[in-house]
């Protein structure tokens, strides 16, 4: 698997697919599909109501990516500080598990910008940090989000809200292989409501190719679409870094859909269909952790520190439909739990080997069962 993922740089997708070409729209993206053990194929994203089958269920993530970089200085304004770019990663609205009160707080990371538009690592903290931004508001840094790592700080914002911070003067969260800022249109999905006071750092990034259009033909087939949110953080993790807790809700309805399609399925009714695949690694994670042991889904609300892993293994997912992940990235274990990792490495090696896409506005990948 680790030769297979020895990704050229050349296959980052730099530019939004509909940036490519005359006449192209979202959905002009390649799609690898993996099915069972062996089977690997290759398609245009468009033919996904061919590959699907009435009765199955599409589970998508309705959160809405944010304005989530934001430009700051950091010092008390007596020196001219250091420049950094605050990344707001999740609203805090609990208590730190050491007893420090985060309700009002970020989790935030500080990046140092390139001098390209994006920006590179930054050692974060220490305690007290203060960091200038627009409009006279400040970032306090008050405790490390995780003990054991100094990458994501709970900070405090004053003279102002990070909410309206955002809104004014932020930009979506974009990394040094893209060519340029994109507008904040081109990171929301189809599927994306709005949620005041809450939505994700990034993108839930396997929705992006879905067009209105597309949804509707896939209606037309009979594939059903079931809504969860998961309010994504940062995505700048180090290397094998496992996610950050992130707000979910798996509603009521979306939890009957699903036990009824898998029902159905056990039964033999409704020929092939039934099958529930999970657009995107954040829907598999809010989904999964509204499955009892069981295999049953309950409607859910609150946090997740869910890691899906191939030892836990998927309960209510059958499939996946996901970008193309980075060797070090936590969501191959994710991958591995509902594909084979014989089946995974061959996927990833034929996807090199056909110039595939890498990345947010890259090429998908379809992981079917046999």
């Amino acid at each position: 698997m680790a030769d297979a993922l020895r990704v050229p740089e050349e296959l980052s997708a730099r530019v939004p697919a509909e940036q490519r070409g005359p006449g192209l729209g979202r959905d002009a993206v390649r799609l690898l599909v993996s099915r069972g053990a062996d089977e690997v194929g290759h398609h245009a994203f468009g033919e996904l109501p061919g590959l699907l089958a009435a009765g199955d269920v599409l589970v998508v993530n309705t959160s809405r990516t944010l304005a989530a970089a934001v430009d700051g200085r950091t010092g008390d304004g007596r020196g001219r500080g250091e420049p950094v770019v605050v990344h707001f990663s999740t609203r805090g609205d609990r208590w730190h598990p050491a007893g420090r009160a985060v309700a009002g707080c970020w989790a935030v990371e500080l990046r140092r910008p390139d001098g390209r538009g994006s920006t590179g690592p930054r050692a974060g903290g220490p305690e007290g940090t203060v960091v200038r931004l627009p409009g006279g508001a400040r970032l306090t840094l008050e405790a490390p989000v995780d003990p054991g790592s100094v990458r994501l700080w709970w900070g405090r914002v004053t003279g102002g809200t990070a909410a309206a911070l955002m809104r004014r003067y932020g930009r979506p969260i974009r990394y040094g292989y893209t060519d340029r800022d994109q507008p904040l249109a081109a990171y929301q999905t189809v599927f994306a409501v709005d949620s005041p006071g809450v939505g994700s750092a990034e993108m839930p990034s396997a929705a992006r190719p879905f067009t209105a259009e597309l949804v509707a033909r896939l209606v037309s087939a009979g594939v059903q679409f079931a809504p969860v949110s998961l309010h994504t953080g940062v995505a700048s993790a180090e290397a094998f870094e496992p996610p950050y807790a992130e707000r979910f809700v798996v509603p009521s309805a979306t939890a009957w859909l699903v036990n009824a399609a898998r029902a159905r399925r056990r039964a033999g009714r409704g020929g092939s269909g039934g099958r529930i695949v999970a657009v995107g690694t954040t829907a598999v994670r809010a989904l999964e952790s509204a499955t009892g042991a069981d295999g049953r889904v309950r409607a859910a609300a609150g946090w997740t520190d869910l890691v899906v892993t191939p030892e836990r293994g998927v309960r209510a997912v059958d499939g996946l439909l996901t970008g193309l992940h980075e060797p070090t990235a936590s969501h191959l274990l994710m991958l591995g739990a509902v594909a084979e990792g014989e089946a995974l490495g061959r996927a990833y090696a034929a996807a090199v080997e056909r110039r595939y896409l890498w990345h947010e506005f890259g090429d998908l990948h379809l992981v079917l069962p046999g």
